[in-house]
């Protein structure tokens, strides 16, 4: 429909209707803290599809339900627009050596700045004060737009008589320190309250009314569609703990935690201890008193309640028995899988146990998946909560449940390195992150049956790190955490891929024994306490007996992607007389520090046998500076392909000689090692996104190889790498005719593949994708409707969501049809699959109606925004998008003022109009920044 055609939200299905009973708004009267928004332009995070954004970051799923991905992951992750690789327009002349960008100059002068916690003051408050215990008392049993808390705040000082502050980002009552109350008035400033004339031990009582969110910070209320049933949950890392009780927000002051809720007598309420038995408080009310949590940081506090479905198990392991918890709404009770996730959970625990030598640490596990989630998962202690997308209501691929397997392990390896042991300050995130990521992959492949977990890791979690260690916003591993601002923009592809790379490297030159030894010591030494690195490097030299001061330098302090290419020579015999590796220094950025690394590395050696690649021999060494000779490849027979990196031990690009190239694009899927596959895939995309092979070549060896590769996570990622390559590459001229090649292709694979195969799925979502010619698109409404039938093509909810949703972006289908498809499908995950057809409409009237509900409209929830704008950003809508370039230069240092963190930065990446890729996008990008 077009605006001037039909009222706003008339429309029973359109925006207004689907939120406003799918989500409580309360976020509007609080604005959240500025933050340094424009960084965000910089980075245009780059997460294979539902990889990551993650609040913790973790990465949701690869191809759950939609396949333009709308649902949001982790960490940190894992942003919808994952494969999106937006055109270097991010060079703009005024941020090429810009670490931060200052937008204070947006804030409204009348609202209190000091949300924004600086490393400075945080250090020293932690000098003065010693953190003991938090007793909170929620009452979560109105209705309204707030409930009602209560922190008992007990800490010591070092310095009586000296002052401090409190954090808290709520309407406060009342202030009563060490028994006297205070004036309100006088104490609260915006986020903080103040405390003057401290005794050598104190007690802080603070009554205040806070917000439920909509946006999946702090604590976040949702109204199931479907049964009308309300579910809470919070999410505090980095610092909104704030918004429900009142804490010293910083990592470093660690405390015990001990819960008081009073809510609805039906419900689940769960936090970091053990759930007791609750009491009645009056007809259908009743009280749950929690025992004091051990100490810990306030960012790993939690609270999930709600008339949550429990499956309960249990773990007995060598250290202990702990009871195992899985919940998730009631409307999705019928597709929790429980059993294959207390499978990974026990699988992880006893993995765990035996490589940390120290028991699982907070008594009992609960895992919680619950809806509109910012992140894949975030790793509260024994409270884990996670992306609900990650129960599958329809078919996906075994990639999939791979990918949901490596979350549960991220989150598990964090009840050690992260909630056990603590950063004493975020600039140490990377770390906690990047062994967390590191030791994922590592227990996937050794504990579970996804052994071929570092093949994931190269395809999909390297290629995130690599083209974000290629944009301006690049920085190191260890990136300078000055303040909360510059944490925000920090959960990336750097602080975790780039850094469990550098891990891998590691665990390569000290030795794998030898790094597990030091990891045991630092666990029995800093347990409950915080940390820097040079704890745990201490330990790892101890145990190797190597100095990791050079190690620490170049792979920690220093930015970018190192290139490696064989340069080889011959004697008339096919044999090498030499062989030497060449390092370039990053190339991109522009203007960034020529930095050489030390790598260990492996080089394959794969001949052609029988019409197999099979490997020959397997060298593993060291290289350094900018040549390094292999003189044990000297006198040695020419091999059909040397791989380098072979075993992706090391974070670098590659290129392949010439011989080595021509067999690998004719032979890719006669190699039966997957890693070695993934390596060459990596290659041949950094080297497409580095021009050096055409878009149009890159298709081609795309069609052909997807045909062969066996491994179905790495034909997804190839797959939707390619169709960014077409979408973002191609010239105006050819883009058409790629997507017809790609359509075409699928479409035969797909009804080749073996029927019910997870081939097949992957290969149909791909066509639908791609389709945009009047036969594709019947081909698709075929499927749809049920007229076409391809044996073995289950067409469930959501994949018959994204063929309307495909039809509607192309003009095929319209409004009536979305609204019936709802009807069937009223539901959370069904509503925003609407929201996203609906904004995806090929007419301008319906994209100025997505972007009014997304600018003005501060009641629709986090998950609607996500799939709006997914869906108002489409390749093909160039001509629309130009429409509102100005608009969105205009509003959002608005969005920065008004909105919190989460919405803003959601807003500011993904409207930002990297489709229009011209000389006026990076003039208004440039002026802005």
């Amino acid at each position: 429909m077009t605006h001037s055609a039909y009222g706003k939200h008339q429309l029973t299905g359109d925006l207004v209707t689907l939120s406003r009973t799918s989500s409580f708004h309360g976020s509007g009267r609080q604005p959240g803290a500025l933050h340094p928004g424009l960084e965000l332009l910089r980075q245009r995070h780059f997460i294979v599809l539902m990889q990551d954004v993650q609040a913790h970051r973790m990465p949701a799923d690869l191809d759950v339900t939609h396949g333009l991905d709308f649902f949001k992951p982790a960490g940190t992750d894992p942003s919808p627009r994952a494969q999106w690789v937006h055109p270097k327009i991010n060079r703009c002349s005024h941020s090429r050596h810009r670490n931060r960008v200052d937008i204070h100059r947006w804030q409204d002068p009348h609202m209190a700045n000091n949300e924004n916690l600086t490393r400075a003051e945080a250090a020293d408050r932690a000098k003065l004060i010693d953190s003991q215990a938090y007793i909170v008392d929620l009452d979560l049993t109105g209705s309204g737009p707030t409930f009602q808390t209560i922190t008992t705040a007990i800490f010591d000082c070092r310095t009586p008589g000296a002052s401090t502050w409190l954090d808290h980002i709520a309407d406060v009552e009342a202030v009563e320190l060490n028994g006297v109350a205070l004036d309100v008035a006088a104490v609260v400033d915006g986020a903080r309250i103040y405390l003057e004339n401290l005794q050598a031990k104190n007690t802080v009582v603070i009554t205040a009314v806070g917000d439920y969110m909509n946006t999946g910070e702090g604590l976040h209320r949702f109204v199931d569609p479907v049964d009308n049933e309300t579910y809470l949950y919070t999410q505090f890392e980095s610092a909104d703990a704030r918004r429900m009780y009142a804490c010293f927000e910083q990592p470093d002051l660690k405390a015990t935690f001990e819960l008081r809720v009073t809510a609805p007598s039906h419900w689940q309420v769960v936090s970091n201890s053990t759930s007791p038995e609750p009491t009645q408080v009056r007809e259908g009310v009743a009280r749950w008193e929690f025992e004091a949590a051990p100490r810990m940081s306030t960012y790993i506090t939690a609270l999930v309640a709600g008339p949550y479905f429990k499956v309960d198990d249990v773990y007995e392991g060598a250290y202990g028995t702990y009871p195992l918890g899985v919940y998730c709404r009631q409307s999705l009770a019928q597709y929790l899988d429980s059993d294959d996730i207390l499978l990974i959970t026990k699988q992880g625990f006893a993995f765990f146990e035996d490589q940390f030598k120290v028991g699982y640490p907070f008594g009992k596990y609960d895992q919680l998946f619950v809806p509109e989630f910012n992140a894949g998962a975030m790793e509260n202690a024994g409270c884990v909560t996670f992306l609900e997308d990650l129960i599958f209501r329809s078919r996906v691929t075994d990639a999939a449940y791979e990918q949901r397997a490596n979350t549960i392990l991220h989150e598990m390896a964090h009840m050690w390195f992260g909630d056990l042991v603590t950063m004493t300050w975020w600039d140490d995130l990377w770390l906690n992150e990047s062994f967390a990521e590191w030791a994922a992959h590592y227990a996937n492949v050794h504990a579970t049956r996804y052994n071929d977990a570092w093949t994931t890791f190269a395809n999909q979690r390297k290629a995130w790190a690599y083209r974000q260690d290629q944009l301006p916003s690049t920085h190191p591993i260890a990136a300078d955490m000055v303040d909360l601002d510059s944490v925000r923009v920090n959960f990336d592809g750097i602080t975790y891929a780039k850094g469990a790379s550098a891990l891998r490297q590691l665990v390569a030159w000290v030795g794998e024994a030898e790094f597990l030894a030091g990891l045991q010591q630092y666990f029995v030494k800093h347990a409950w306490k915080n940390t820097q690195l040079p704890d745990l490097l201490v330990e790892l030299e101890a145990t190797s007996g190597r100095d990791l001061s050079s190690w620490t330098d170049e792979w920690l302090r220093t930015s970018g992607v190192n290139l490696l290419r064989p340069l080889v020579s011959l004697d008339a015999a096919g044999n090498f007389t030499s062989v030497v590796i060449e390092q370039e220094p990053p190339s991109s950025p522009v203007g960034i520090t020529p930095t050489l690394r030390s790598h260990r590395l492996g080089i394959g050696l794969y001949d052609l046998n029988a019409g197999r690649l099979v490997l020959r021999d397997r060298l593993e060494v060291d290289i350094s500076g900018a040549t390094t000779a292999i003189d044990a490849l000297v006198g040695v027979k020419q091999p059909d392909l040397l791989l380098l990196n072979d075993g992706d031990l090391t974070f670098a690009k590659i290129r392949l000689d010439d011989r080595s190239w021509a067999t690998a694009v004719a032979h890719l899927g006669d190699m039966d090692d997957s890693l070695a596959r993934a390596v060459i895939w990596g290659a041949a995309w950094d080297m497409t996104r580095d021009a050096e092979v055409s878009t149009g070549d890159y298709l081609a060896l795309v069609l052909s190889g997807t045909a062969t590769e066996s491994d179905i996570g790495v034909v997804q990622g190839v797959l939707r790498q390619l169709k960014s390559a077409i979408d973002q590459y191609a010239s105006d001229a050819h883009r058409n005719d790629y997507n017809d090649r790609l359509a075409a292709a699928m479409r035969e694979q797909a009804q080749t593949a073996t029927a019910g195969s997870d081939h097949q799925l992957a290969f149909t979502r791909s066509f639908i994708g791609a389709a945009r010619s009047d036969t594709d698109l019947a081909v698709v409404a075929g499927l749809l409707d049920g007229t076409i039938v391809w044996p073995g093509l289950a067409v469930d909810t959501d994949l018959r969501w994204f063929m309307l949703d495909r039809l509607v972006t192309t003009g095929k289908l319209g409004d009536t049809a979305v609204e019936t498809e709802l009807k069937n499908d009223d539901t959370a995950t069904g509503r925003r699959h609407a929201a996203h057809a609906l904004a995806a409409r090929p007419e301008i009237g319906a994209k100025q109606i997505a972007w009014n509900d997304l600018f003005e409209r501060t009641d629709l929830p986090n998950a609607l925004i996500g799939a709006t704008l997914a869906g108002f950003v489409q390749p093909e809508q160039r001509e629309l998008l130009v429409n509102f370039r100005d608009q969105y230069f205009a509003e959002i240092p608005r969005m920065w003022r008004d909105r919190t963190h989460e919405i803003a930065q959601e807003l500011t990446v993904g409207l930002y109009p990297f489709l229009l890729a011209d000389a006026e996008t990076l003039r208004l990008t440039d002026e802005l920044l």
